[in-house]
């Protein structure tokens, strides 16, 4: 058995507690304006968040800044986000808000997660300091807290390299900057440039600041929770198409965001898995506003605001609802499902299987039936006139399988504690991709309070499933991953 180097491991998730903590900080000013009885009980989990992380990153204190490897940054992600959600579901356990852990630790998953998935019933009774926290786990789940920590880790002398392979998205990686750190500074000065513009937007809209900053939260981490019962159903048409703007950009890869912020805004917008990703949304949302327009009497602006809005919001995996989808003619509600599996562009903060995944899938489809014809060429797979390797199909077809097992299985053991079929599908189908709302019982109107306990951790772990994009968790269990 290889021995693994546990001591940076403890010492990095211990610095991660510490920041937590720091952000659950950032809560006390809205508990306090809003008198809230939530104070207390988030002082309470900071302190307990903080007194961990200073433990752990003192139990972990001899290290070698180069002990954290391959295999090691994929065990720090792993139990990363197993960790931060078991802590930062400490201010609604507490406070009472949710008085089952279960529930708490699913709010929670669902939020690091950028799922969206929600247990409660009545948002609105919730305190304003532990909706912000709400809001919160979004933002900080949306671009990743490895990359944030590895923006920061480097100043406290760990290299985070390990940490940026295991946990961001998408088949390549992009780099911006030859040095990582510099990267994720990158990344993350553009995740808050927009989120200080959008928040803008809204309070131009007539939201207040809280509910602007909550929702901006949401948007661009394409998460999807909302202060409201009804989501953005009952905003202004500027506050959702602000909305759709910002979460179709949340669905871009951040990659592009950064050539066109240095004007180089062919080559951002050039790329094919750009083109499939507009394509992606414009058809359907097309389509459904057809479908409404003509079957369901909407006016035009009305149909195509509203199947343009949640169109955007599954593809980019946000979730957040501007109408009950489950009311819309079947055909179209069972787009809207389809559309589950779809995802945004790698590099984005939206989850699913990937854009890039399905151009690849498709050209490899369209490939294999051309050799039937020519058997003996050698074809090879290209996105934007440049090869893709072997094994970057291999891994995509493997992805791919493993993303319709977990969806298989996840769906068999939802029905076997005696939830529906249909709202079986809907809830792993959403969970599994990072989107929030299911269908039928699980639907937009509706949340996952009534689901069976067994249900709810099986949601959690499949949600950690689709934010890790798998591979990070599934090596974990395969016997190589632990032999030298």
């Amino acid at each position: 058995m290889y021995p693994f180097k546990f001591n940076p491991i403890i010492k990095v998730i211990g610095i991660l507690l510490v920041i937590e903590s720091l952000f659950m900080l950032t809560c006390i000013p809205f508990s306090i304006y809003y008198g809230g009885a939530d104070l207390v009980p988030i002082m309470i989990s900071a302190g307990i968040t903080l007194l961990a992380g200073m433990v752990l990153r003192a139990a972990g204190n001899k290290y070698d800044p180069q002990d954290i490897g391959r295999r090691e940054g994929f065990l720090v992600v792993s139990l990363t986000w197993i960790v931060i959600s078991f802590f930062g579901a400490l201010p609604f356990y507490i406070s009472g808000a949710i008085p089952s852990f279960t529930d708490a630790y699913f709010e929670t998953m669902s939020g690091f997660s950028t799922t969206g998935a929600s247990i409660l019933r009545d948002i609105e009774i919730v305190p304003k300091g532990l909706l912000f926290w709400r809001s919160m786990t979004h933002w900080i789940g949306g671009m990743g807290i490895i990359v944030l920590s590895i923006a920061i880790l480097p100043f406290l002398g760990f290299g985070g390299m390990s940490l940026f392979f295991a946990e961001v998205p998408g088949p390549e990686k992009e780099k911006l900057h030859p040095r990582i750190a510099a990267t994720a500074r990158s990344l993350w000065g553009i995740y808050a440039l927009f989120t200080a513009i959008m928040i803008i937007l809204l309070l131009l809209g007539g939201m207040n600041l809280f509910e602007a900053m909550c929702h901006a939260f949401g948007a661009l981490s394409s998460g999807g929770f909302s202060p409201k019962n009804t989501s953005l159903a009952n905003y202004s048409p500027y506050v959702q198409y602000v909305a759709i703007i910002f979460m179709f950009l949340a669905g871009t890869n951040f990659a592009l965001h950064y050539l066109m912020l240095k004007g180089r805004i062919r080559k951002a917008l050039s790329g094919m898995e750009f083109r499939a990703y507009l394509l992606i949304i414009l058809i359907p949302a097309l389509v459904i506003t057809i479908s409404l327009f003509f079957e369901r009497g909407y006016r035009l602006e009305h149909a195509f605001r509203g199947a343009l809005f949640n169109v955007v919001s599954i593809v980019t995996c946000t979730g957040f609802a501007n109408e009950d989808y489950m009311l819309w003619p079947r055909y179209a509600w069972f787009l809207i499902f389809l559309l589950m599996f779809a995802g945004g562009m790698a590099g984005s903060t939206s989850g699913g299987i990937k854009t890039v995944r399905h151009v690849l899938l498709f050209k490899n489809v369209s490939i294999a039936l051309k050799r039937l014809r020519h058997k003996s060429a050698v074809i090879p797979v290209r996105l934007d006139n440049k090869p893709v390797s072997a094994e970057i199909i291999h891994n995509v077809l493997a992805i791919f399988f493993l993303y319709i097992l977990t969806f298989g299985i996840g769906s068999l053991i939802l029905t076997a504690t005696g939830l529906d079929t249909i709202s079986s599908v809907g809830a792993v189908a959403s969970c599994l991709g990072g989107i929030g709302p299911g269908l039928e019982t699980t639907g937009p109107v509706a949340n996952y309070a009534h689901l069976h306990f067994i249900a709810k951790w099986t949601l959690s772990f499949v949600m950690l499933l689709g934010r890790l994009e798998l591979f990070t968790l599934f090596i974990i269990f395969h016997p190589a991953f632990w032999k030298r």
